[in-house]
């Protein structure tokens, strides 16, 4: 690829002005973040070569194993933004509690970031697609040290939101709320480069993505909807096309470029959704929004939802606006909208199986 075009850092200067209570600090986080990004994809490049594949033997504060490269990629942008000065505080899916930045240079830092630092790690070993995916938010106190407060907002309140794809070739997409844009990494010089401007995801797209091994588990609502997707209708396209690489990051890079929709819901197993609301859904969702897209419950917008937890989970539709809308009908047809107790949803027990409400 030869750049010819506009890099990153440049895209951003040239965009600073639409921040006018910003004095760079956004401009500069975000490149932060972008070094952090080539040097996890360097590692991601090389992984096969050195021993960094693999689990470590721990597992995060999900429950999941670990695997190196996932610990590599937290520690190089908890790094990157420690150095860089515009956060006070990292939210991250590999730590159990918040991360206060505490630097000289970051007393007055005034943004939050939360961040996936690999998604879809264990697609390493077999060396398809990863990615990160990271959210920024202003802090929402002004006198002491941030707090935890300041991190559970609204998918609503985010400045930015990105994810990087480390595939045949190295992506950074983000917005700031003035739209999408892509930017591919040239290694010949180590540059992010426009390459996607203006990026708008298809009204309707053909494409569905979800673990159909988990189909025994879903919601009447999903299966009656990926029936739905497989009967053959020449107006509308269908039958759609199954792909699902089981890469957050990678399912919606695709469908973002080529139309579709992805679903992560709630199954008896994981009656809250498995996917995690700040630093997974709500970045997603608004990158998908800025683009044309919708990104929801199944009930209602991911980006209104009031977060309680760090590491909240919910499920996820998203991805063309009209394939989302017709999941959401097929929901409240035949799941119906979730009942809420003590501010969390209940699971659909005459769907789920599953006596109670959720702990």
């Amino acid at each position: 690829m030869v750049c010819g075009v506009k890099t990153l850092g440049q895209f951003i200067i040239e965009k600073q002005a639409d921040f006018p209570y910003a004095k760079g600090e956004l401009s500069r986080l975000l490149r932060d973040i972008a070094i952090a990004a080539k040097i996890v994809n360097r590692e991601v490049n090389k992984a096969g070569l050195v021993d960094i594949l693999g689990d470590i033997g721990t597992t995060n504060i999900q429950g999941e194993e670990q695997k190196k490269l996932d610990v590599y990629a937290n520690e190089q942008f908890i790094a990157a933004l420690t150095s860089g000065g515009e956060c006070c505080i990292v939210a991250t899916e590999e730590e159990n509690e918040i991360i206060h930045i505490e630097s000289p240079v970051s007393q007055n830092a005034k943004y939050i970031v939360c961040i996936d630092p690999l998604d879809g790690s264990s697609n390493t070993d077999v060396n398809v697609a990863v990615g990160t995916i990271f959210s920024i938010y202003r802090r929402k106190s002004i006198d002491g040290k941030a707090s935890l407060t300041d991190v559970l907002q609204k998918g609503t309140q985010q400045v930015a939101a990105g994810y990087i794809i480390y595939g045949s070739s190295t992506m950074l997409v983000y917005t700031t709320g003035k739209g999408v844009n892509g930017f591919t990494l040239d290694p010949s010089i180590g540059e992010f480069c426009l390459s996607h401007a203006e990026m708008k995801m298809p009204e309707v797209g053909y494409l569905y993505s979800i673990n159909e091994g988990n189909y025994v588990h879903f919601p009447d609502g999903v299966k009656k909807y990926l029936k739905y997707c497989q009967v053959e209708d020449d107006a509308t396209n269908r039958p759609y096309t199954s792909r699902y690489i089981g890469s957050m990051v990678g399912d919606i890079h695709r469908n973002l470029i080529k139309g579709g929709i992805y679903i992560y819901p709630t199954t008896s197993k994981s009656p809250s959704g498995k996917l995690r609301l700040l630093y997974e859904c709500n970045p997603m969702a608004f990158i998908i929004e800025q683009a044309g897209g919708k990104a929801s419950t199944g009930f209602e917008r991911i980006l209104d939802i009031e977060p309680t937890e760090l590491h909240q989970r919910v499920p996820i539709f998203i991805g063309s606006k009209t394939m989302v809308e017709k999941a959401e009908e097929m929901m409240m047809i035949y799941t119906g909208a979730p009942k809420i107790l003590n501010g969390k949803v209940e699971a659909q027990l005459e769907n789920l199986g599953i006596v109670g409400g959720i702990d």
